[in-house]
């Protein structure tokens, strides 16, 4: 059952609100930048800042995902991937994402570690279990565009034709990632949250495997 846009808006009202001022237990913390092991273009060996005590829970957390049949995925953020990739920059961001591939046709959905591991509410886990629709002011790339109608953001730089996106050079088909990050740093890709929004499953349905559990009581 899809809920309207201003079920969505009133539940993350409610979370933002516990969260600022109830004494809510430690969170998972988001992958932090750690930075990338040398030079090179490839991404190989890239972990998050274990600092924080974060380490040992995207330990737990990458356990968790392979665990539920996922793949443990390191990207790096660029700037400039619609141009030619000799031109490609380099950011200095680093995620690790959880890849859930579906066995039948190859789809696929990514969700970043502390999100899927995260027993508390988060901004793309309401998002992605309410489900609204995608209205009919979307211009260009729908799953960006709903990304931001859920208001998170995979825009690299601003609305522009340089776009950027998380990268995976040794992935031929997925090579660049288009993530909706929301503002608390919770990230689902965009094409996995705007084909969910009507009723597809990519990759793996998230319901059953995000350690926060649909509020709407809805499978």
């Amino acid at each position: 059952m899809k809920r309207p846009l201003v079920a969505l808006l009133t539940l993350i009202s409610v979370a933002l609100t516990m969260v600022v001022f109830l004494p809510a237990a430690r969170p998972v913390q988001a992958g932090q930048a750690d930075s990338a092991k040398g030079s090179g273009a490839d991404n190989s060996g890239v972990r998050a800042d274990p600092g924080s005590g974060a380490g040992s829970d995207l330990t737990k957390a990458e356990d968790y995902c392979v665990k539920k049949g996922g793949e443990v995925d390191d990207r790096v953020a660029y700037y400039n991937t619609n141009g030619d990739p000799q031109s490609w920059l380099r950011l200095g961001g680093v995620r690790q994402f959880c890849e859930f591939t579906m066995k039948n046709g190859g789809s696929r959905i990514y969700v970043e570690l502390s999100t899927l591991y995260n027993e508390e509410p988060t901004l793309a886990a309401l998002a992605y279990y309410a489900a609204p629709a995608l209205t009919g002011s979307c211009n260009g790339n729908p799953a960006s565009c709903y990304c931001s109608q859920l208001g998170g953001t995979d825009l690299f730089g601003g609305i522009n034709a340089a776009g950027g996106g998380w990268v995976k050079k040794s992935d031929p088909i997925f090579t660049v990632l288009e993530a909706c990050i929301f503002p608390d740093m919770s990230t689902i890709d965009s094409w996995g949250l705007a084909y969910h929004s009507f009723g597809i499953i990519r990759g793996k349905d998230l319901a059953k495997v995000l350690r926060y559990k649909n509020p709407y009581g809805v499978e």
